[in-house]
Formats: C-alpha cells, sequence, structure tokens
C-alpha cells in the first residue's frame, strides 16, 4: 500500500470518528420516544366473561363449517361459485346468547351460556333459505332449523343476496346474451373492446312485487370512481331461476330511449334511428390521485405518558369505562356491557340498518332503494390507513368474517380504538369576578371505530365514550355519490355534476339499537320540555309575565313511545330508573338525537314494510329476544314480504312502564348532490346520530374526578401541582413545545 492511500484511509478514519461524536452529541439532546407503556395503572381488571359477546374465531368457523359438511343430508357447498342451484353455506356468525342467561352470568349468578352460531344456507335445490343453529363451539354436535321460530315464517330462495356464483354467471351472461350481440355499439359508443370494458352496478330492489327478481344493472365506464361516470346504458335481466339458462334480457336503455329486446336496439341503432351517444375521451371526475405535492405533515396525536386505555381480546378498559366491542358481518359494530364505574349502564349499542331512496329519470334508479343488511353492513369493513382513517398511534384490530366465501376471512386492522382530543373543553369556567380563577377540563374521550365502504358509499362508524358519563353512536358519510347519465328531465332529481352526469337527489337513514339499563332492567320512558305560563310577578301582582315551565311525561305503551319524524317531538327523552339520585329525582340517561332526515318512504308503498323502523325518529319496545334486529339479511330482496317488518314490534302495543326498554333510534340526512360532490362527498355535516347522556343519573358531574382537570389562580399560572399543561414543555419525550403562559388575569374586573 502506498503512503498516499495510506494516509487517505487514516484521514477518512478520523472524519468518521468525529461525525460520529456530532451525531451523538446532538440525538443526545433530542428527548426519547415516549413511552409505549402506561404510567399509571388502569382503574380496573380485564375480565374474561366479556367473550360471551366475542365474535367467531377463524377456528369457530371453520370447526361449524366443517360441522356442517359432515350433515350429509343438507348437501351443502362452501364452494364460492356454487351455482344458484346448488345448496350453499352463504353466511356463518356468533348467535347472540338471550339477554336473561347473559345477565345471570355476567353478575356472577349464573353458569356461562352455551356458545353457538347461526348459519345461512341458500337451499338452490329446494327452493328456500333456511337458518341454523349450530352449538356448542368450539366442538359443535347438535343443529336445528330456527327459520320459521325467528321469522314466523318461510323465506323463498329469491329473498337471497346474490352470490359471488351468482355474479359469476351473470358477467357470463350479459357477455354473451348482450355485448356480443351490439358490438358496434359499444365500439363507437363506449370504446368498448379487449382492453376497456364496463362495469356493471346493480339496482334494488329486483323488481316489484313479492318473487321477482328482475334486476336493473346500469353499466358504468371502467375507470376508477366508476359510480359517477355513467355510461348511459343498462339492462334489465330476469334471473328469477336458480338455472341460468332461463334467465332473459327484459329491456334495455340507451341515452334516455327504452327497448325491449337487444335485437331492437341492434337494428335501430344500425339504421340510425336512434339518438346515439359517440365515444369522446374526457377526462375522469372520480379521481382520487392528488393534484398537489404534498408540503407537510399535519398535527399528529401522540401519547405522552402511554396510552390510557387497554384492550384484551374483545374487551376495553379507558379510565372509568368498560365494555364488550364485536362486528357483525350484516349489521356491523356493536359493544356490549358498557359500565361506567363499574355499574352497568347499557346492554348493547349496535348499528341496525342503512338506507337509502332514490329519486331519477333512469330505469334502475327510479325504484333503487339499497337496505344495507341485504348484502352486509359490516362484511365491507377493511383495512383502515394508518393516519388517515384513524390517528397513528391508533391500537388496530383484526377481524374474521364468513360470509359468502370458502373459508373465514381475515381482515386486518378493520377497527380502530383511540383516545381523542376532541378539540374543545368538556368544561371550563374563567373567573372574570370576585375569586379569581381558571378550572378547566379538556374533552378527551375514547373512539371505537370501523369505515365500511358498501359498493359506492363509505360510511364512518364511530362509538364514543365521553368523561362526564356520556356515550356517543354516529355516522358520517362519505365515498362517491351514485349519479346517473344525464337526460331529458333529470333536472327535477338533482343537479349535473360533471358531463352528462346527474348527481340524484337520495335520503340517508341509519338505525341504532340502544338498549339501556339504568339502575337496572327496570326502567320507565320519559319525555321532558317546556311550555310557556302567564304568571303573575309576586311582588307586583297586577304585572305578568310569560316565563318557560319544565313539563314532564311518562309514556306506558309501545304506541305512545312511537315517535315520528315528522310529529312534534319533546326535545328531552329518557330512559329512566326508579330509583333516585341524592336530589330525589329519577335516574336516567337522555337519548339526544341530531339528525336532518329526508321524508321517510311513504307507508302506501309497498316497498315500505321492509324499512318500516324508519317511520321512527325514536321507537321504544319491551325487550325480547325475538326482536333482536330492526331489519333482515332478506329485506332488501324480497321487500313486498320483508322477513322483519319493525312495525309489528310496535302493533302490539305492550306496557313498557318498568320493563326491560329498547329504543330504536333513527338518525339520517337528505343529500342534494352538489358540484362539491366531484369527486368525493366530505364528511363534513353528513352525518347523524344519538347522544346517550346523563340525565340525573349521577349527584354531580362524574368528570369532576377527572385526573386531566387543570385549576390555577393568579400567581400560581406555571405550577404543575393542578395543570399539567404548565409542565408540558419538560416532558422528556414531548415535541418541540412553546413554554405555558398564561396572562388572562390582567383585564379581569376591578372595583377598588
Amino acid at each position: 500500500m502506498n503512503s498516499v492511500v495510506k494516509w487517505l484511509l487514516i484521514l477518512l478514519a478520523l472524519l468518521s470518528v468525529v461525525l460520529n461524536i456530532i451525531l451523538i452529541g446532538i440525538y443526545s439532546k433530542r428527548s426519547p420516544k415516549c413511552s409505549s407503556q402506561r404510567v399509571h395503572p388502569l382503574r380496573a381488571k380485564h375480565d374474561d366473561r366479556s367473550l360471551v359477546f366475542a365474535d367467531l374465531s377463524q377456528e369457530e368457523y371453520m370447526q361449524v363449517q366443517q360441522y356442517m359438511l359432515r350433515q350429509k343430508d343438507l348437501d351443502v357447498s362452501t364452494n364460492q361459485i356454487t351455482l344458484p342451484s346448488e345448496n350453499f353455506v352463504f353466511l356463518i356468525e356468533l348467535s347472540l346468547p338471550k339477554k336473561a342467561e347473559t345477565l345471570l352470568y355476567l353478575d356472577s349468578k349464573g353458569p356461562k351460556p352455551v356458545r353457538k352460531a347461526t348459519v345461512v344456507v341458500f337451499h338452490g335445490a329446494k327452493g328456500y333459505i333456511k337458518e341454523y343453529e349450530v352449538w356448542p363451539l368450539p366442538d359443535p354436535k347438535y343443529h336445528k332449523d330456527i327459520t320459521m321460530e325467528k321469522y314466523g315464517t318461510e323465506l323463498p330462495i329469491n329473498g337471497r343476496t346474490v352470490t359471488v356464483g351468482e355474479y359469476v354467471q351473470l358477467f357470463s351472461f350479459f357477455e354473451i346474451q348482450v355485448f356480443s350481440k351490439l358490438e358496434k355499439l359499444l365500439k363507437e359508443s363506449f370504446d368498448y373492446g379487449p382492453h376497456k370494458k364496463l362495469n356493471a352496478f346493480e339496482q334494488m330492489p329486483r323488481g316489484v312485487r313479492s318473487g321477482d327478481r328482475n334486476t336493473w344493472v346500469a353499466f358504468m365506464k371502467d375507470v376508477s370512481g366508476i359510480y359517477i361516470n355513467p355510461s348511459g346504458f343498462e339492462v334489465l335481466v330476469n334471473h328469477q331461476s336458480v338455472n341460468s339458462s332461463e334467465w332473459k334480457v327484459e329491456g334495455l336503455f340507451y341515452n334516455g330511449q327504452y327497448f325491449s329486446t337487444v335485437e331492437e336496439l341492434r337494428l335501430k341503432y344500425e339504421a340510425g334511428t336512434v339518438r346515439k351517444i359517440v365515444y369522446k375521451d374526457s377526462p375522469n371526475p372520480g379521481s382520487l390521485k392528488p393534484r398537489t405535492k404534498p408540503l407537510q405533515i399535519g398535527p399528529q396525536l401522540f401519547y405522552a405518558e402511554g396510552k390510557r386505555f387497554s384492550v384484551s381480546q374483545n374487551q376495553v378498559l379507558y379510565l372509568d369505562w368498560s365494555f364488550a366491542f364485536g362486528l357483525s358481518s350484516l349489521t356491523g359494530m356493536r359493544v356490549f356491557d358498557v359500565r361506567f364505574k363499574g355499574e352497568r349502564i347499557v346492554y348493547e349499542l349496535s348499528v341496525q340498518e342503512a338506507l337509502s331512496v332514490y329519486g331519477s329519470m333512469t330505469p334502475g334508479s327510479i325504484i333503487t332503494k339499497f337496505i344495507d343488511s341485504g348484502i352486509g353492513i359490516g362484511r365491507y369493513a377493511h383495512e383502515l390507513v394508518r393516519g388517515v382513517d384513524c390517528p397513528h398511534e391508533a391500537v388496530y384490530i383484526d377481524t374474521y368474517r364468513y360470509i359468502d366465501t370458502a373459508v373465514p376471512v381475515r381482515f386486518r386492522n378493520s377497527i380502530c380504538i383511540f383516545e381523542h382530543n376532541m378539540g374543545q373543553p368538556l368544561r371550563r369556567h374563567f373567573s372574570d369576578f370576585f375569586h379569581h380563577s381558571y378550572g378547566g377540563l379538556v374533552n378527551s374521550a375514547l373512539v371505537v371505530r370501523t369505515i365500511t365502504a358498501i359498493e359506492n358509499y363509505d360510511y364512518m362508524w364511530d362509538f364514543v365514550f365521553y368523561q362526564n358519563g356520556a356515550v356517543e353512536a354516529k355516522v358520517h358519510a362519505t365515498g362517491y355519490i351514485s349519479a346517473t347519465y344525464l337526460v331529458d328531465g333529470s333536472l327535477k332529481y338533482g343537479h349535473k355534476v360533471a358531463d352528462k352526469v346527474l348527481g340524484n337527489i337520495h335520503t340517508h337513514f341509519v338505525n341504532f339499537k340502544v338498549d339501556l339499563d339504568v339502575s337496572g332492567v327496570k326502567n320507565v320512558f320519559q319525555a321532558k320540555d317546556m311550555k310557556y305560563v302567564n304568571v303573575s310577578v309576586p311582588w307586583l301582582p297586577n304585572h305578568h309575565a310569560m316565563i318557560p315551565q319544565l313539563v314532564e311525561t311518562q309514556m306506558n305503551t309501545e304506541k305512545e313511545a312511537a315517535l315520528r319524524h315528522n310529529a312534534k317531538t319533546p326535545r328531552y327523552l329518557h330512559i329512566a330508573s326508579n330509583r333516585t339520585n341524592r336530589w330525589g329525582h329519577q335516574r336516567s340517561y337522555r337519548l339526544q338525537v341530531y339528525s336532518f332526515a329526508g321524508d321517510h318512504l311513504p307507508e302506501s308503498e309497498a316497498e315500505e314494510k321492509a324499512m318500516s323502523w324508519a317511520r321512527y325518529k325514536v321507537a321504544v319496545t319491551k325487550h325480547k329476544d325475538s326482536e333482536a334486529t330492526s331489519s333482515s339479511l332478506y329485506n332488501q330482496n324480497d321487500m313486498w314480504s320483508p322477513a322483519v317488518d319493525f312495525s309489528k314490534f310496535i302493533e302490539d302495543n305492550e306496557n313498557i312502564e318498568n320493563e326491560d326498554l329498547v329504543a330504536w333510534v333513527t338518525a339520517g340526512f337528505l343529500h342534494i348532490p352538489h358540484a362539491e360532490d366531484i369527486p368525493n362527498t366530505v364528511t363534513v355535516g353528513n352525518g347523524g346520530g344519538v347522544l346517550l347522556r346523563p340525565h340525573n343519573y349521577f349527584d354531580e358531574d362524574p368528570s369532576v374526578n377527572s385526573p386531566d382537570a387543570v385549576y390555577f389562580e393568579p400567581g400560581s399560572e406555571d405550577s404543575c401541582e393542578n395543570n399539567r399543561m404548565a409542565c408540558l414543555a419538560q416532558e422528556t419525550c414531548s415535541p418541540v413545545l412553546e413554554p405555558f403562559t398564561y396572562h388572562g388575569f390582567e383585564g379581569v374586573m376591578k372595583f377598588t
């Protein structure tokens, strides 16, 4: 080695040492990462009894599936592309245990309920649908048909959800019976060919009477955001038979014109006697690709002293809260056994249904009424995007589902749980007069979230747990509007939002089940409001004044407690106990619904029975295990003879005084799409929900005991004793923060 190379290597080694010393010095001055371990212990311990509500595990799904396959008399298939004419295991899901048995178990008085599964089989070979209960898990030995017991009627095969196997046959049908016969039209109108297809978007319900299975399929351009890229071409297919060889085209729609057969459209198109769509390449209004390069990252959530909540299996502990959670393939998010300071407040809080009714000039959307549990709300809860759908530091939970598949499917990170600063104080007061002080409490709350992307719409479902004992269930809608091709007369049903694209007017209704147990299961339903009364002023007997007065009523029957949207509803609605707080008032929880729902479908419409829950803003019924859900998997495809008609829950008009009560709450919004819904509808202002607020349940606001409280007086502004904010900048893992300062007392009222 020559001397030049030798000295060069020595110089490089010295430079490396110097750089490492500099870097060590720089990074040693930086705060370490915040610990993921909590600093303070939890206020309660996890309890395995919550597993009574746990969704089925991957192993349990497989055990139930294998049990069903062993039952030779059922002759079922689990192949995902099973033909409609065969028997297909469509759904496996947890059978929730009966409430009375579960309460005995949870309160340490009774045996653990037997764990069971519900299995839905589409018996195409026999022409009906059956539901079976399979037990005990994890090693099932028995099953029974529970269809009549559950629904009081047989379920016809035409009420089934369209499966992957049926879709495969439908797509083949369109290729052979429609596309191959209209090659010239499709090429000239849509540039259709080997490398450019049309995508199918089916409309529901599938017909106009019970037994129908006639579906209008709108074909959309083959680009991202297909739902706002209608082609102007729709086909009505009759697929009522379980044998696809008997399917047929019963109508077509092209550029605002109707045709009875494919041949009629072909001949008239080639003769030049129809108004043609002429293909032109145009920008895609539905693209979500960023148009601006990212500049800097936005605000982020971090836990300075570790997470203050804990998730173990299906149970969450958070400060004074504990609850079990789950995700139904059909109805979506749900929580059970919700307790505050160890006392049960809610037995079940769950999503039940989501509904949209559309207006349009085009054939499919004229009658479109989407009932989402008919295809599965929880079914479409996919992985959440860290840092966008939920904070980066949230806890993410995997779920397993078995619906229209051959094996249970794992959906990674499909639920997220995080504690969140809601952006405003939960309470505060600055004392300007006399005893100068500041007292406040940040509104930190726990959020449990999932997002379901059902066809075009994405619904964000949040259950929020506040430090004052309140619980909130809410939904926000985003995703794509369902648009149709703009034809003459369309503007009566919406606004033009892109070239030849109409944003169709539609309603959104969502239904929640709120099974409150306020100081036990013997509750009443009360209402409170105000009225102005004319009173004589005591010190001026000849002078009168109109002053507001409290009005209290109690509703004692289910019909009295069925409160319709268009009726004047008392502003305070309570599920109350006969037990009282320290001040002699009945302990209660208030149902505060926030909604700007559109008008419900008139009850004169035959399809309305399938969505009769949406008549009511709030309906309170006596708890029954047989009235577990407000809708069903089958209501979408047989709206005229629905398996579950919620209005029948109320028809028997049972007494609800001192009974176990369930509130069915409906919220929503009217959506008149506009230009700003392109490309996506935003969550801002598009949602609704229900807030469960304590009302005389406690003797005082329970958040007074929150460790997050801040208090200081003049001269103690920078003391950490009752103000952790004052020392936040010195926390060893905090980001660079401005020192805490406060000068608010400089402007107080002075009387001397």
